[in-house]
């Protein structure tokens, strides 16, 4: 039941306290985002945290502006690593990794939730800006911008499209 409510209990938080997050929250964070399910257990996912202003700051530029990203003690940015997986995918490798990292994106994001922590799956930001940023190699990309902290806001939740919209038996 707690991981139900978990997931219904979730929110995009984009206002943080200035509270630091302690390193051992963090690395529970990045433990359960290890533990994401993978193709062929490859784990083609890798992880930067980041907790310096100025990198943040460059980051929140990368991302359109997205100021929240700066305000947050610290933020993850998620990594498909394409190499590892198309070693034994071949083509297919791009697509596996990319999964590999946003299962471990939903991991981190609802262990920051069953953690008393609030976060942010950002998409919006400029692949290249990041990537030499951070110093992301080739044959790696960058997924998900994931500020994380403690909330100054509590945001109500978004409406969801009934099931009948969405789920579909046998056939679409």
């Amino acid at each position: 039941m707690e991981c139900i409510e978990t997931i219904k209990g979730r929110r995009s938080v984009r206002r943080f306290k200035a509270q630091p997050v302690g390193k051992e929250m963090i690395e529970e964070l990045l433990d359960a985002a290890r533990m994401a399910p993978s193709a062929g257990n490859l784990q083609a996912r890798d992880f930067i945290v980041i907790s310096n202003k100025i990198t943040k700051q460059k980051l929140k530029e990368a991302a359109l502006g997205q100021s929240f990203i700066e305000q947050a003690p610290i933020v993850i940015v998620a990594v498909a690593n394409i190499e590892r997986s198309s070693r034994v995918y071949k083509t297919r490798g791009e697509l596996y990794a990319i999964q590999d990292a946003t299962a471990s994106v939903e991991n981190i994001l609802l262990s920051a939730c069953s953690l008393g922590l609030a976060a942010c799956w950002v998409g919006a930001f400029d692949e290249n800006a990041v990537i030499e940023l951070l110093g992301i190699p080739n044959k790696t990309k960058p997924i998900a911008i994931i500020p994380v902290g403690y909330a100054d806001e509590e945001p109500v939740a978004p409406p969801r499209m009934g099931m009948d919209k969405v789920v579909h038996w046998e056939t679409w």
